[in-house]
This record gives structure tokens, sequence and C-alpha cells, in this order.
């Protein structure tokens, strides 16, 4: 978007907060760059350019606006929408990997040389891969400078620098602060008491935001000791590089708060990365809704509640057992299902405010699991143990960086793995905005309610229109049915 100049302009004229990280708007003048919303009086247009990421903005000298604060915009959506190399490869830098793992890991990882790498994000997104990770971490850098008591030396190691000295340097380019000034600014602010160990933040969103379903579904689902919704919060245990955290995520007016308890700072990025997944925060819900609002027996369901995001998980892995677990049973059997196979082998952890456990297991856990063990019919044993063995060796993959389509063609020919479990695997686990249910039985009650067709392939065929955000009409028709997932609990 960053090339329509006109679009651009408009945009930063009107102060449109739908266009946060679509793109970001330098001034020539100060030398400064901004978000679109920026509340300050906006520039004489001869005097704006405009960059597709911030790493581009810095790279080209440009600081971080200190009234916005551009590195806290919602990420651009494309990356949710495209299942390309530089879609997964910025999922991938927003995961932390070229931190832990080097510009090599990341190529490989996509399988691609570490220079067509290179070459595709700076057609792209004006940076290297280097350059987009920098700008990761001088974000990360200044939620520990201002959200914690970290000493800055521990702060700087933490969010991912190899020393305090380009620490040092990153911070003061690009924010113009050094970073105990930033501490001292934060300090001087409105600041909630701190809880020792405890990381606040705030995950900002674009609007509309329903949290009726998104809430409403993870709680409706949470297994018992890695999940539970608490004082309006819902709550889970997380597996991360480094060691393991807890978060507890609030549905807010304007944004998600965020309070992590993690074992280890350098999860920091990594954690946040999860949450935002987890909650569908960098989707575009006007582009999505107007899409499906074209569709006249859709546009009521959108007018109702706009806004409505996919839920989605922390883990592939974890949620492809989980959906095998959930095959041809009720929401609650499918949770007590989990739940012993939580506390049967999943690792115990110290919650300090109770009710949870346990981290989920990982297929290496699992992979050694007696079959009889399980309380399921044989078929399904089969099926939830070929997955894992798959899962453990590495022969399957379910994360960010998986391509879809070859993914549902690796589902596809394991055992027990028919279209529902393939689709709900991709939409919830790989985040394709394009999965389709048609045979679930709650798309099919609503079918027949909406005067929509009764067979899956009908069905499929009526949803061609809907694409490509047919995963976003099904979270509007599971609302024609009244069941737990469409509400946030009491």
């Amino acid at each position: 978007m960053h090339t329509d100049t006109e679009r651009c302009v408009r945009a930063v004229q009107s102060k449109d907060a739908r266009f946060d990280g679509w793109f970001f708007t330098a001034v020539l003048t100060t030398r400064i760059y901004c978000r679109p919303s920026c509340p300050v009086v906006p520039p004489k247009v001869r005097n704006m350019t405009f960059y597709p990421s911030a790493a581009a903005c810095q790279q080209a000298g440009f600081r971080a606006c200190k009234r916005c604060r551009p590195d806290t915009s919602p990420g651009s959506p494309e990356w949710n929408a495209r299942a390309d190399s530089v879609a997964r490869a910025m999922r991938l830098i927003r995961d932390g990997v070229v931190d832990r793992e080097g510009v090599p890991g990341l190529a490989s990882r996509l399988g691609y040389s570490a220079r067509q790498i290179e070459r595709q994000l700076l057609a792209e997104l004006g940076a290297g891969p280097l350059a987009l990770a920098r700008a990761q971490r001088a974000q990360t850098a200044r939620l520990l400078i201002e959200t914690t008591t970290l000493p800055l030396a521990g702060v700087a190691f933490a969010a991912g620098f190899s020393s305090v000295r380009t620490f040092n340097e990153t911070v003061r380019e690009v924010f113009a602060l050094a970073p105990g000034e930033l501490r001292t600014r934060a300090a001087r602010g409105p600041l909630a008491p701190a809880t020792p160990g405890v990381i606040a933040l705030r995950l900002p969103y674009r609007a509309p935001l329903n949290p009726s379903n998104l809430f409403g579904h993870l709680a409706a689902t949470a297994v018992p000791g890695i999940e539970e919704w608490r004082d309006g919060a819902y709550r889970r245990t997380l597996t991360l590089p480094y060691g393991h955290g807890i978060v507890a995520l609030t549905p807010q007016p304007d944004h998600i708060a965020c309070r992590l308890s993690l074992t280890d700072p350098r999860d920091l990025t990594q954690a946040i990365s999860r949450c935002r997944w987890l909650l569908d925060l960098d989707a575009d819900p006007v582009a999505v809704d107007s899409q499906l609002r074209t569709d006249p027996l859709l546009a009521p369901l959108v007018d109702a509640g706009p806004g409505r995001r996919v839920p989605r998980t922390v883990d592939g892995a974890e949620f492809a057992v989980r959906a095998v677990l959930g095959q041809q049973v009720s929401t609650a059997a499918a949770r007590t299902h989990a739940a012993r196979l939580v506390t049967a082998h999943g690792v115990e952890v110290e919650d300090p405010e109770g009710g949870l456990t346990h981290l989920f297991p990982a297929p290496q856990a699992l992979a050694g699991l007696d079959p009889e063990s399980l309380a399921l019919p044989r078929t399904r044993r089969t099926t939830l143990t070929t997955l894992v063995a798959a899962l453990a060796d590495g022969t399957l993959r379910l994360g960010t960086d998986t391509d879809w389509e070859r993914a549902r063609a690796e589902l596809s020919a394991l055992p027990g793995f028919g279209p529902w479990t393939v689709e709900v695997i991709a939409m919830r686990a790989l985040g394709d905005p394009d999965a389709f249910l048609p045979t679930d039985l709650g798309i099919r009650r609503a079918a027949e309610r909406l005067g929509l067709p009764a067979t899956p392939a009908a069905l499929t065929a009526r949803a061609a229109d809907w694409r490509p955000w047919r995963a976003y009409a099904v979270q509007y028709l599971w609302t024609v049915d009244d069941h737990p997932i469409n509400h946030l609990p009491a």
C-alpha cells in the first residue's frame, strides 16, 4: 500500500487508525516516522514519504515518533492472509526465529537460501531479515524498559541484543532517547502498580473487535490445568524456547490487557507473538466484514456483532492433538480427554494464582504413550498415535511457517483425518483465513436456519463468494446456534 501515495496521504490526513501497521509515514523535515493515526498536525504532503515497515524507516535514518509510538502499531494483516514465503518469513521473524537461529535458520525453515530470503524481503518491505529483527528487538527492549524493573543490562540480553553497547546504540537511534531516559519518562506516567515478576502490557488491534466469540470459544473449550477463565481474563500456560510462562489476557474497549509471567525474559518476544496469533489481533476486520456483508444472508449476522476474530492456538501441535480428541464428541468430552492427557504426561508448573498446574505435553512426551491407556475408540487411538509420531519425528510440522496446502495434504494422508479435522487445524493452528468447515454440525444447523444449501458440496460452492475470508464466515455462522462458545462467561 505504501506505493499508493494519494491513498496514504488521505489516511494520514484523516488520522485513520485502520491503516496503522499497513504503512508508516516518514517526515523529511523532522526525520521522524509515525503511524497514520498520529495525533499531531499532519505534515505538508511534499514532506511525507511512505515505507512498508518500521525497519525500512529506521534504515533510512528516521526515528520513532514519541507521540504516536509507531513501534506499538498492530502488525500488517497481510502476513496473516498470505501463505507465500515473505508472509511466512514475517511470521517467523515476529516469532523471534532470527534472534534464536539467525538468517540461515530462517532460510532453512522456509526452504530457500539466505540470499533469496534477503532479496524477497527487501523487495516487499524495504529491509532485510536482520533489520526487521533489529526493529523488533528495539520494540521488545522498550517494553522491558518501561514495564519491568530488570537492570538495563538484563533488558539488553532479554530483548535479544548481543551486547549492551549494541542495545544502547539501537535504542538511541530508534527512539532518540537513551534506555535510562525511556525508563525515567515511563516512571512519570500513570502506571499500574507493578507485580514482581509480571510484565504488564497492552496488545493493540484494529477496531472493531468482538470479544464474545473469541474469548467465549477459548473459555468454553479450556482444558483444566493448562487454561482457565478467571476474573474476566483468559489464562493459560505457555511452553517457550527458554522456559515456560503464564499469560492472562483481558479484553478492554481499545486493547487487550496482557499480563505475562515468564521464567526467562528472553521469551518475551515469542510470548507476545503467540498471544497476538492466538487472538488474531493483526486481522483487518473492516476488510473482512465488508466482503461478508455482500451476502444478504450473512449481512445480518455481521451487523449484529462486527469484528469477530478466529480463535487460534499458541501451539499447532497441541491443537492438532486436541482436534483428534474432539472428533465426534461433545466439547465437554473433548476437554475431559485432553485434561487426562495433560495430567498423565504434561510437565507440572507452579502458578502463584492457583488454577493452572501443567504445560500441555510435547509430541515427544506423547510418542511413547500406551494406546490402551486412552479411553478412546480403537480407530481414534490409532489416529492419535500416528499423529503424535509424525509430529515427534518432524515428519509433520504445524507452525506459523507451514505451507497451508502442503500441511493439508500431509494431514489428509494420516489415518482418521477427514475434511473436518484437516480444516479445523488449518483454520485454528495454521491461521488460514479461508479454511472452511461445511461438514461441521454447527455450520449445518446454521445453513438450515438461514436457507443456505444443505449438502457440503453445495454449501462450499455457495461459500465461494466469501473467499478469502471463509474462516471468518464460520465464526458468524456459529453464532446462529446458542452455544457457550458465542458468549463471554459470566
